[in-house]
């Protein structure tokens, strides 16, 4: 007699828009098209699969989720050496706990949804034997192989919301605003948000800035009679100067560091070279919150019901995908191996360059 297929879900590393639309996707593909599924749900991330710590889903629990935020399921962040471990806070090495559990379940896949270091990790577990299919979700939209991710679009919309905001009471004071969103080291929430709010400045990692540079665009403004401007900056961003330094250096530099953020530090910069007063904002976790939007809910369950087809194939070790609008399948190897940043030739730095949006670099 045919034994049960046997699936575990993890959502692994920092939360965001979209994770309980593509559980649900998962889920409901599964009872759908595998006869006599059997799904597991590891709480907290990979912990779960440490602790074995874990939940048997039935039908009911993919009902109702679509769109919710967070993760049902629960997330967490271990330790990682790149291409090597997933350790514990003493160094332990965590694989032999993991692999335990999976074999304990008799899974036949581990569905693992994460941003850029849970590719690299989940790639670890399939090295270790493993079967493992993964999704790409990420605010950042960082991870190779991939066209977009499920949360970017939802973090896209709030940062873009957070900086429409900001524009009133920045024209009513006379102030500069930087508004600081997140991406880690990637520009492509920033650039995207700072577009669609009309920001006048916006500065990623990708393209170093000069803040004298920056300083001389916020005059131009106030010369032609705009008496406020908006910068979008990447928490990520990076000056010309600090550019040419080693990580060490960057590292202990911002260490020695006064202030907070980049933006305080750009802030404060900016406030010596114009006279201009100058605010900052950070929304922080709240671009990461609330129910995903609807280009999100359909992604995350475009990329869950994806996973289940590449379930009933047992094509493993891979990554579902998006390009030019198809869902793909990529080596997890290949997804794993490098982070997406962004080009700094791509098209849309030339759109905003067209209309008159300044990078700090010219």
């Amino acid at each position: 007699m045919k034994r049960n297929t046997r699936v575990g879900l993890v959502t692994s590393g920092g939360d965001c828009q979209g994770l309980n639309a593509a559980i649900r996707g998962v889920g409901k593909a599964l009872f759908q098209y595998v006869p006599n599924v059997e799904i597991f749900g590891m709480y907290d991330g990979y912990k779960g699969l440490i602790e074995g710590d874990y939940k048997f889903m039935e039908k009911r629990d993919f009902s109702g989720i679509l769109t919710e935020g967070g993760t049902i399921l629960g997330t967490s962040r271990q330790r990682y050496i790149p291409g090597k471990a997933i350790v514990d806070d003493e160094g332990n090495d965590l694989m032999p706990a993991m692999l335990d559990t999976y074999n304990r379940l008799n899974l036949d896949c581990l569905v693992v949804m994460g941003g850029n270091g849970t590719q690299k990790s989940a790639k670890l577990l399939s090295d270790a034997g493993m079967n493992i299919v993964t999704l790409p979700k990420t605010i950042d939209n960082d991870i190779f192989g991939t066209d977009t991710t499920f949360g970017f679009q939802s973090a896209v919309d709030i940062g873009t919301n957070v900086i429409d905001y900001i524009h009133s009471t920045a024209s009513s004071h006379s102030r500069v605003f930087l508004v600081e969103l997140m991406g880690r080291d990637a520009g492509w929430l920033t650039l995207n948000a700072g577009i669609a709010s009309g920001a006048d400045i916006i500065l990623i990692p990708e393209i170093p800035y000069n803040i004298e540079k920056v300083a001389a665009a916020l005059e131009e403004r106030r010369r032609s009679g705009r008496n406020f401007s908006i910068i979008a900056v990447a928490e990520g961003a990076v000056s010309d100067t600090d550019a040419v330094m080693s990580e060490e250096e960057r590292r202990r530099a911002k260490e020695q560091s006064r202030h907070s953020t980049i933006s305080y530090r750009i802030a404060s910069e900016l406030e010596e070279l114009t006279g201009q007063e100058t605010r900052v904002t950070v929304p922080g976790h709240y671009q990461r919150g609330g129910p995903p939007c609807p280009y999100d809910r359909v992604l995350a369950t475009q990329f869950g019901t994806a996973a289940a087809h590449l379930i009933m194939n047992k094509q493993y070790a891979t990554m579902v995908g998006i390009r030019n609008g198809q869902i793909v399948s990529v080596p997890l190897e290949d997804a794993a191996s490098r982070t997406k940043f962004l080009p700094v030739d791509h098209p849309l730095i030339q759109v905003a360059r067209d209309i008159g949006i300044r990078f700090g670099d010219e």
